[in-house]
């Protein structure tokens, strides 16, 4: 989604592009042999068909809910409803990635797994290097940055004051750079745990991979699961607090970009 989201000029373009670019990051992390490729590529090819029939008609149907409530005031628990209302989309594209997943997992030599280790260290460092260096000042800038960036996406330009609002927003949320990054590391082993586990019990293959699925949605460490509660309203909050500080121009632009993003999703359903 934050791919096909990133820009409506070119929406099209990236989600007819999306099986490419899913391979290609996924031979990143496990460099894939030819017989892995061959079958990777039409796994993709398989799940991208079914995704522009069933779901962006749903992501559509959204997309058109939303303008509707972007012209007037909102709730934190009207966000935290529409954003249950993502997950549970989410949910169905993860059930229809277990079999293929599965498939991968069973086929995956040890040298690929190792090459699956060295991803996650690089990926681990690219994390530090956004979120734990620096002072805590400059990651609040950053992490503003990134918030004003994407706010503007829809809303246009933000005024000072909405910039400061997100800033103080920003400065009482719950984010822990280095409780989010032990829970990373924690679904990295859990992965590499997963795909052997599956090597070992290839008959339970599906399973093993929709338990793990499901230790990502919710984490088997409830401390850690009570933070991620707190920052998923914590983002409610803030979503609707900067919303209801736009302007009738503000929402206007977020409306048209909106509605651009529904008659995209609706031309791409249409091509299938």
């Amino acid at each position: 989604m934050c791919v096909v989201l990133a820009a409506c000029t070119t929406t099209r373009l990236a989600y007819n592009q999306a099986p490419t670019l899913s391979y290609w990051w996924i031979h990143r992390h496990v460099d894939l042999n030819d017989t892995q490729t061959a079958q990777t590529r039409e796994d993709l090819k398989t799940f991208f068909q079914w995704h522009r029939s069933q779901e962006l008609p749903a992501y559509a149907s959204l997309l058109q809910q939303w303008q509707a409530m972007a012209t007037d005031r909102l709730t934190p628990a009207q966000a935290c409803t529409q954003l249950d209302d993502i997950r549970a989309r989410l949910d169905r594209v993860a059930e229809e990635a277990v079999e293929p997943l599965a498939r991968l997992a069973r086929r995956l030599s040890p040298e690929q797994l190792e090459h699956l280790k060295q991803r996650q260290a690089r990926s681990n460092a690219d994390f530090e290097k956004d979120f734990l260096r620096g002072s805590p000042e400059q990651r609040l800038n950053k992490r503003l940055d990134k918030a004003v960036e994407r706010s503007e996406s829809f809303y246009g330009t933000l005024s000072t004051a909405q910039r400061e609002l997100l800033r103080e927003l920003l400065q009482t949320s719950p984010f822990d750079p280095q409780r989010t990054q032990s829970e990373r590391l924690r679904r990295q082993a859990d992965l590499l745990q997963t795909v052997r586990d599956v090597q070992a019990s290839p008959a339970r293959a599906e399973q093993l991979v929709r338990e793990h699925i499901d230790r990502i949605r919710q984490s088997p460490d409830p401390a850690y699961q009570a933070y991620s509660e707190a920052l998923l309203r914590q983002s409610c909050n803030q979503f609707a607090a900067l919303h209801n500080s736009t302007t009738a121009e503000q929402r206007a632009s977020a409306v048209r970009a909106l509605k651009a993003y529904e008659d995209d999703f609706r031309t791409l359903h249409a091509q299938r």
